[in-house]
């Protein structure tokens, strides 16, 4: 009974991280995107600063994943995230 115990308050120790680290993840990410949209608003060409921004993004996560041991469920998900800051960043532009 006593391990049952010990491995219930793991589980809700582990919840409990995995939302504070979600809200972290999120106020980031809105945070970053907030930065990149006024960044390549004020470019000459926006669009063109987007893609340099998340093309640079990409390489960087690819490098970064080479590595041996890397994670590829990591990988896919940094790249989903590119896109989405991609996405978002380019609906701003289009206003």
């Amino acid at each position: 009974m006593a391990e049952n115990t010990t491995t219930n308050a793991a589980i809700a120790d582990l919840k409990r991280e995995i939302a504070e680290l979600s809200g972290l993840s999120l106020a980031t990410g809105v945070i970053l995107t907030q930065l990149l949209q006024k960044i390549a608003s004020r470019e000459m060409n926006p669009q063109a600063s987007a893609t340099t921004i998340v093309s640079n993004a990409r390489a960087a996560i690819e490098s970064f994943t080479t590595q041996e041991g890397s994670d590829p469920v990591m990988k896919a998900r940094a790249l989903d995230a590119v896109k989405q800051y991609e996405d978002q960043i380019r609906s701003v532009l289009r206003d």
